[in-house]
């Protein structure tokens, strides 16, 4: 049995269908009783419901399992307590093996929610656990995260201007491979570092989903304040606006990608491009 914690969000849901494709069984953390039928309709075969800040939570989550696939509550101020203890929980049932889903570059200080994530890795390494750390980039899904509007209006935002160049992933490759990693014991010890072989900028993201569509797609740069007020307005918590035009403007700045091999490797193909994903997704939306 394979705990998937965080398991309701768009990387939990693609993560349970990858190891359920795999036949390995699954058991889904979820914060919410409502949630359980969305995530078995994905393949999890028992489903708890529970906060990992809660330690009695954490401890019946992780009991009788072999595996644990922890992804945190995205952009969550308190991932550092809830990653020790789940750590904890761990170690006290006995789990045979953690995976931890982290972040591409989590040394970097200047994105408070990456270095949250290295500071986890720390713990994890520190923990006498058998692991396996997953560093996945920015997901090609973020940007596609409207098709319906993409190919109503021609229209696709991002918080980030023209220039900034990013190396995104498939969120499905990136499940595909943390499937692969709990499957094969082998990968105990290693870190992967989980990118596609693009680097794109948002003029050459019109330019790709120009050519899918066959006709003009332009691409909006949402200046982050005004990105800001928006998602105060659609009430996200202060914390995750605060973290989130943080990285927009580091973004700007550096830029943001990696390096494909190790996906590739995992896979035993390369990683699919932005416009692989983007037909898929774009015609998912209009059948």
């Amino acid at each position: 049995m394979v705990l998937v914690t965080g398991a309701a969000g768009k990387t939990g849901r693609a993560v349970v269908r990858a190891l359920a494709a795999r036949g390995l069984p699954v058991r889904a953390l979820v914060r919410r009783d409502a949630q359980a039928s969305i995530i078995q309709s994905e393949g999890a075969v028992e489903v708890v419901a529970g906060d990992l800040r809660d330690e009695d939570a954490a401890g019946r989550a992780v009991g009788g399992v072999a595996c644990v696939y922890h992804i945190c509550p995205n952009v969550h101020p308190d991932e550092v307590a809830i990653g020790q203890r789940v750590l904890a929980a761990c170690r006290t049932a006995r789990v045979d093996r953690f995976v931890y889903h982290s972040v591409l570059h989590p040394q970097t200080q200047a994105m408070p929610h990456h270095w949250q994530k290295l500071l986890v890795e720390e713990c994890i390494v520190e923990s006498g656990l058998a692991f396996t750390i997953l560093q996945p980039a920015s997901y090609m899904q973020n940007v596609l995260a409207d098709p319906g509007r993409i190919i109503r209006e021609g229209c696709c935002s991002v918080p980030y201007a023209p220039h900034t160049r990013v190396g995104m992933v498939d969120l499905d490759d990136v499940a595909g491979a943390a499937a692969m990693v709990v499957a094969d014991p082998s990968h105990t010890g290693a870190t992967y570092e989980l990118s596609g072989g693009e680097i794109l900028t948002p003029r050459d993201i019109a330019v790709i989903l120009t050519r899918v569509l066959g006709r003009s797609v332009r691409v909006e740069h949402v200046p982050t304040d005004a990105w800001a007020a928006r998602a105060r307005a659609a009430g996200m918590p202060e914390y995750q606006v605060a973290t989130l035009t943080t990285m927009f403007r580091y973004y700007e700045q550096h830029g943001f990608w990696g390096n494909a091999h190790a996906l590739t490797w995992l896979l035993g193909r390369p990683p699919a491009t932005f416009e692989t994903a983007a037909r898929r997704i774009l015609s998912h939306a209009t059948a």
